[in-house]
């Protein structure tokens, strides 16, 4: 896992508000990942999601529970 590219990517989503919006609105932590690449940063979804529970200044990592589809 690249962790310094994921905490200067967090560092940039606090002084960004258009990025922090994107990542925000964004619907999987594979969406955040595709993000940061556009932006230079390289790490996957996956490394992401095991980030969850930390803090990089002011923005915490947290996984959101969705419940799949049912039919």
């Amino acid at each position: 896992m690249s962790l310094e590219q994921l905490k200067r990517f967090l560092k940039e989503i606090q002084n960004d508000d258009s990025l922090k919006e994107e990542v925000i609105s964004s619907s999987t932590a594979d969406d955040v990942a595709l993000i940061a690449l556009r932006k230079g940063y390289e790490f996957s979804g996956d490394e992401l999601l095991r980030f969850s529970g930390n803090k990089v200044g002011k923005v915490t990592v947290k996984k959101n529970d969705v419940p799949g589809e049912y039919n």
